[in-house]
């Protein structure tokens, strides 16, 4: 399971970014977001060795239950995961 570490407020963009609700995306582009995000070289899970398929499902369960947002930078023209506890407030 992704830890703080891995989404933090530091990486977020603040200007101009955009909060997608997840169940406006097609669910190819759903998985993209997160296979994009599970497969980064650092993403930590902590001591337990799980699946890809186990890792997709874990954020996947994050975003359904609102811990985990994605943003779309429509500059840079990407999305990224957030913890939603660590937006800047209106975001």
């Amino acid at each position: 399971m992704p830890s703080d570490h891995d989404l933090n407020a530091d990486s977020v963009p603040e200007e101009g970014v955009i909060r997608v609700p997840y169940d406006r995306l097609s669910a190819d582009a759903l998985n993209g977001i997160i296979e994009e995000f599970i497969s980064r070289e650092g993403t930590d899970y902590g001591d337990y060795d799980y699946s890809f398929n186990d890792k997709k499902d874990q954020v996947h369960a994050q975003i359904r239950r609102g811990q985990v947002v994605i943003l779309f930078d429509p500059v840079g023209e990407t999305c990224q995961l957030a913890l939603a506890d660590q937006l800047p407030p209106g975001l």
